[in-house]
């Protein structure tokens, strides 16, 4: 899991691998698939108006961006142990919080970075209004956090746990 400060993202092993996985794959096999839609698309003629040379040029551009996201990523990440299963939310944990003293209106999330976010759960980063409002916090403690409005909203932590993935 990921918690970013001062250009430091800490990421758990099974993160590091995955998004390093998916860097040399950008970098190698899906570069020649990309040049090849490009080649491809330039031998259909005009490019002024040929709508695949475009699509696949802006695809390129797009992978490219990836592949520096993921570069500089990894290059200033510190790989450390999963957080530990001790009450206290931390990033790499999902937490389940009650709005405003009503535990029948929950919602459960995983703090981390978005580069950990995945379809499987909603993922909000430490630097969030939420998750920095929650992080550090016991369980059963009561955390505040400011809404877009200005207005401050309170939660109460019912459980955090680490992810399992």
């Amino acid at each position: 899991m990921t918690q970013t400060s001062d250009n430091v993202t800490w990421l758990t092993q099974e993160a590091y691998n995955q998004l390093k996985a998916e860097l040399e794959y950008l970098s190698g096999p899906a570069r020649t698939e990309i040049a090849a839609k490009i080649a491809a698309a330039r031998e259909e003629g005009d490019l002024r108006e040929n709508g695949g040379y475009h699509a696949a040029k802006e695809e390129q551009g797009k992978q490219e961006l990836r592949v520096r996201q993921l570069t500089q990523l990894l290059e200033h990440a510190k790989v450390g142990e999963a957080p530990a299963e001790d009450g206290v939310v931390a990033p790499g944990m999902v937490v389940t919080i009650a709005f405003d003293g009503d535990e029948d209106d929950t919602v459960t999330f995983l703090l981390a970075s978005r580069e950990y976010a995945s379809g499987d759960i909603e993922t909000y980063s430490p630097q969030s209004p939420l998750g920095s409002g929650v992080n550090g916090k016991k369980i059963g403690a009561d955390a505040q956090y400011e809404l877009p409005n200005g207005k401050l909203a309170s939660v109460k932590i019912l459980e955090a746990k680490p992810y399992q993935g």
